[in-house]
């Protein structure tokens, strides 16, 4: 017995189903791509990238975020951090940024403090931000305060060049922008920069 050819009402009821189909298959693929750190883009042109390439002052670093200079005494030498939280997309970051200096203003900069190695910490006046305003930056962190999934940052940087096992956790090595990024399980702890040439092969 022949069937019956099916008819049009039947072509076009499988053509919604078709549609419907790929629709949700789309729909699914869209939801499960991994969203890039909505900030980081912004970081690595006015931060990373100038670090990366010896750039990076004081001045820079004030404009992405206001802040505070605190001193540190250390038996090795005053060292001189520039301090400052701001709101991300994602949520509440730490950063914290090292002034260069050398050890004879490492020295003068104790000396006009009143501190000694080993004292505690302070905060110094707003003026000696802008005196140091145009000097550089030697390394700089970044610290979500929120949980961040690594594969997020992966999304946006790309793969790392390097993977590190450390003692807790691991650590993904971007050597083009001298960014260290320290992992706990699956989230980011700690972004770390410094001058890519830190990076180079010594001769």
């Amino acid at each position: 017995m022949n069937k019956n050819p099916l008819k049009a009402q039947h072509w076009l009821i499988f053509a919604i189903v078709a549609v419907l189909f790929f629709a949700w298959g789309a729909w699914l693929m869209r939801s499960s791509e991994v969203q890039p750190v909505a900030n980081l883009q912004q970081w690595r042109d006015a931060l990373l990238q100038p670090l990366a390439e010896d750039g990076l002052t004081l001045r820079d670093v004030q404009a992405l975020a206001p802040g505070e200079l605190w001193l540190a005494p250390r038996l090795d030498g005053a060292r001189l951090f520039y301090r400052a939280s701001f709101d991300g997309e994602e949520g509440d970051w730490l950063l914290e940024a090292e002034v260069a200096l050398d050890q004879d203003q490492r020295d003068s900069l104790m000396a006009a403090q009143g501190l000694r190695p080993g004292d505690t910490q302070r905060v110094v006046g707003e003026l000696l931000a802008v005196q140091l305003a145009d000097f550089a930056i030697r390394a700089l962190s970044l610290k979500p305060l929120d949980s961040l999934a690594a594969e997020r940052l992966a999304a946006s940087l790309g793969p790392p060049r390097l993977t590190l096992e450390l003692a807790e956790g691991q650590a993904w090595v971007y050597p083009q922008w001298g960014l260290t990024v320290h992992l706990q399980g699956d989230e980011i702890a700690l972004l770390h920069a410094v001058p890519k040439r830190v990076f180079a092969p010594r001769p």
